[in-house]
């Protein structure tokens, strides 16, 4: 398990073809996460790089990590930056995943007070309109309820005035006075924005393409008519690149829906849990897919945290998580059984996830930040297992394409690692250097099992 295929081009050979990355979701963990699992594929790539596709699509995490990744940026910058050892990234810091949704949780109880203000004097008025357009009814349902002081009677009575207290104040529900969000994510909008600035890299789509030559796709929804929206070059250019993906970043309830040029936009995941289709749209032949989000099965009971025997043990959050895995995770297998019936698609899908009972990566919340150093370790050892189980058919489909691996490569990476075990510096030191330069430090010898780590800083 790991490695999902879609296997159509029938081994003809496509070194001209259009190779495609396409990042699905997965919060800050899952984004983390994907960064270490791409610097395995770069580990294991010989003549190419996950900065030389031609095609990028993003949603939601996978989103901010396209925008560089088509930029050149590659994952080991970006990992990098995690710590603040970039000399071109700066670091992500928390305040700008976590900023306060301050304007919403000032205004809307600013809001509910002034329109409370307004409560007594508007029934007053309303009750004097009421009886005033209708007298003879509304003096029988006042003696009514006098006599029979019921619940019924006495909706009878107050329904009329409070209608006509909605109709013509500006009084709204209840619900609306809560803020649309906890966070603003205006805080990964200015980091992309600057730290292209800072790099000479062009935050719009056109510029992007005519620069780099890369087509870059970012995905998001609007939350008013709940269709999918894709940004790009040849899509909606009309925002910004950091704009995108501020817009498709955006969780729902957890996020302030971001509001660009009119119009509020949810997380891409909402509507799509990869967009690989939008990469086959694109003329891609070989697609390779990453996604971190999936349901962890429960095949050992005793193998739980803590010696639980079932999810259900471990608390709402365990749940809830469980239970959006499960529906993303569906959701794209239905698009990848899709692709496979596909008569008009003649090309190759190679699509990477944990493994279904990788509980070291299920334990960890997809919100927590100081947990992204872990995550990053978790998709390298992830990958690099995926792949060691399936290197000949990975290896087949790569060739097709013009790509050579060396899977010797990418064992002698994980052995650094595991010497490293529980020393998180020499763990990001090792995962910074390993391609692209490649690590001075790398010798022979094999990858054994998986290695064991934990770590809660980072």
């Amino acid at each position: 398990m790991g490695i999902t295929f879609v296997e159509k081009s029938e081994g003809r050979q496509r070194h001209d073809a259009k190779i495609a990355l396409v990042l699905a979701g997965g919060a800050i963990s899952g984004g983390a996460f994907k960064i270490g699992g791409l610097i395995a594929l770069n580990s294991l790539l010989t003549n190419r790089s996950v900065n030389d596709f031609e095609i990028y699509v993003g949603t939601s995490a996978g989103a901010f990590l396209a925008a560089p990744l088509a930029a050149g940026v590659g994952p080991e910058e970006l990992l990098r930056s995690i710590d603040g050892r970039s000399d071109t990234i700066s670091q992500f810091s928390p305040m700008q995943f976590y900023r306060p949704n301050i304007r919403e949780f000032i205004r809307k109880p600013m809001m509910l007070g002034r329109d409370a203000l307004g409560v007594l004097p508007g029934l007053s008025l309303a009750t004097l309109r009421v009886f005033g357009r209708n007298r003879s009814k509304m003096i029988h349902l006042t003696r009514q309820f006098l006599q029979s002081p019921s619940w019924q009677n006495a909706e009878q009575l107050v329904t009329p005035v409070l209608r006509d207290v909605s109709r013509r104040s500006g009084l709204q529900t209840g619900l609306s006075y809560l803020p649309s969000g906890l966070f603003d994510n205006s805080g990964i909008e200015e980091f992309i924005r600057t730290n292209f600035e800072r790099n000479g890299i062009p935050n719009h789509f056109k510029l992007l393409k005519m620069e780099k030559g890369k087509d870059l796709y970012l995905g998001a929804t609007n939350l008013n008519t709940a269709e999918a929206v894709i940004f790009g070059h040849d899509e909606d250019s009309s925002v910004t690149i950091s704009q995108a993906v501020q817009a498709s970043t955006a969780i729902p309830g957890f996020f302030r829906p971001p509001r660009i040029h009119g119009n509020d936009y949810l997380d891409a995941g909402v509507r799509k849990t990869a967009n690989i289709s939008q990469a086959v749209q694109k003329g891609a032949q070989l697609i390779i897919a990453y996604n971190p989000f999936r349901p962890y099965v429960n095949y050992h009971a005793d193998q739980l945290l803590n010696d639980q025997r079932s999810l259900s043990d471990l608390g709402i959050l365990t749940v809830i998580n469980q239970a959006f895995r499960t529906l993303l995770h569906t959701r794209l297998m239905l698009g990848i059984e899709k692709l496979q019936l596909d008569q008009d698609f003649h090309g190759d899908v190679i699509l990477l996830e944990p493994s279904e009972d990788d509980l070291d990566f299920f334990d960890v919340n997809p919100l927590a930040f100081w947990r992204r150093a872990e995550s990053a370790f978790y998709g390298y050892v992830s990958v690099k297992e995926a792949i060691e189980r399936h290197y000949p058919r990975v290896d087949s489909i790569l060739q097709r394409y013009g790509i050579r691996s060396d899977l010797g490569r990418l064992q002698r990476s994980t052995d650094e690692i595991r010497r490293a075990r529980y020393d998180v510096g020499a763990i990001l030191d090792v995962l910074e250097t390993v391609t692209h330069p490649r690590s001075a430090a790398a010798t022979g010898g094999q990858g054994g099992g998986r290695p064991s780590l934990r770590v809660v800083n980072g």
